[in-house]
């Protein structure tokens, strides 16, 4: 008896902290919300200014199938992108953490690849390569690359060294090693770095599309920012922007549940917050 109501006040507590979880933002996103709008509406202020939150639900409705086509040409070059750098990422991580020579060689000049701007090197990734969606997905993927990079070889670095001595007394191989102990112990920082490239490569996709300025039927959502700018529609501007704010979003919510469905029930960063 005991312990069945000790299970139902976790089960209580649990749905409690998740009720807490969602509606806590939730509020607070109201209340901002609410604010604009009485705000715009009190002070008068001009749509082609800063428009209310009812222009951008309006802009919505009417243009709301042209915004979510361009949205998913957007996502399609975000996600390749995000792909390519996951896997080009985890690739530089491995070998990084084979040789510390090869390591100290050739990751500074990973740093400089992230630290150098994106939208300098945009227009001259365009020019080299010909198929414009390629090169959109090139850029991208450079600027979600290093998340990757960084989180999975300090990942593949951070074993227990108890561990490792434990399997070179058992005389395990490299690769047993990497397979069975580094890349478990490896794999939050692993998901870490995967939320954040998520939205980097977001935001690479926009920037490449602003700096490419591609139009016709394959424009995604900068072409239409920027056609917005142009012709001063600026709720349709915003509106543009919302839905790539809520695209990030999603994706770092997608990377969130994913990590955890894999981590639950066996890795104590998960079992630590179930508990």
């Amino acid at each position: 008896m005991v312990a069945a109501a000790s299970e139902i006040s976790d089960v209580r507590a649990a749905e409690a902290s998740l009720a807490t979880r969602i509606l806590a933002p939730l509020c607070v996103g109201l209340f901002l919300i609410g604010l604009w709008e009485a705000g715009c509406r009190l002070n008068d202020v001009p749509v082609y200014l800063l428009p209310k939150p009812s222009d951008i639900a309006a802009t919505l409705l009417k243009d709301g199938w042209a915004l979510l086509t361009a949205l998913l040409v957007t996502l399609r070059i975000a996600l390749t992108a995000f792909l390519a750098a996951t896997v080009l990422g985890s690739l530089i991580a491995f070998v990084f953490v084979q040789s510390r020579v090869l390591e100290m060689s050739l990751f500074p000049y990973v740093v400089l690849l992230q630290v150098t701007p994106i939208v300098a090197i945009a227009p001259l990734i365009i020019i080299l390569v010909k198929n414009t969606q390629a090169a959109l997905v090139i850029c991208a993927t450079l600027v979600a690359l290093f998340p990757i990079i960084s989180n999975t070889a300090l990942g593949l670095r951070s074993v227990d060294p108890g561990l490792i001595n434990l399997f070179r007394l058992n005389k395990a191989s490299r690769v047993q090693t990497l397979l069975r102990l580094r890349i478990p112990s490896a794999l939050p920082y692993v998901f870490g770095g995967l939320r954040i490239s998520s939205g980097l490569a977001l935001i690479g996709a926009v920037v490449a599309e602003f700096v490419a300025g591609t139009g016709g039927r394959s424009a995604g959502l900068a072409y239409e920012i920027l056609q917005a700018g142009f012709q001063l529609d600026i709720p349709r501007m915003f509106a543009a922007l919302l839905l790539i704010a809520l695209a990030g979003v999603a994706l770092f919510l997608a990377m969130v549940g994913l990590s955890r469905l894999v981590l639950r029930g066996w890795h104590e960063s998960e079992i630590a917050q179930e508990t």
